[in-house]
């Protein structure tokens, strides 16, 4: 089990690093997801800072605990935006049933950040 919950913080750690390069290489892919109250500069920043410090934490045994415990919260944090997207007309995802699924699909990776916190030391 300590082999599986290394390989999956490492798997969502690396997960995360690309995400944070994302945001900053291709800012615009994430526009549609971000509400109109918040600046899409201000929101792409924020994201590539938590998703930097939670994906390396996530990759270094040492910190796991801390990294499981940030990506569940973060991954908590962007609950709001995926409850919101799948109340829009158009979800940014393209579909009702895509956007149901990425809803689900959070729940899941919340769970998984706990799970690597409760399992780490």
């Amino acid at each position: 089990m300590k082999v599986l919950k290394i390989i999956t913080a490492i798997i969502f750690g690396l997960f995360l690093l690309f995400g944070a390069y994302n945001h900053v290489a291709n800012p615009e892919f994430y526009a549609p997801m971000i509400p109109d109250f918040i600046p899409e500069s201000v929101a792409n920043i924020l994201a590539t800072i938590t998703e930097l410090i939670v994906g390396v934490l996530l990759i270094i045994p040492k910190y796991q605990k801390w990294g499981g415990l940030g990506f569940a919260i973060l991954m908590l944090a962007f609950l709001p935006i995926h409850i919101w997207d799948l109340t829009k007309e158009l979800p940014a995802v393209g579909s009702k049933t895509a956007a149901t699924i990425r809803l689900v699909i959070q729940f899941i990776v919340i769970a998984i950040g706990w799970w690597i916190y409760k399992k780490s030391k």
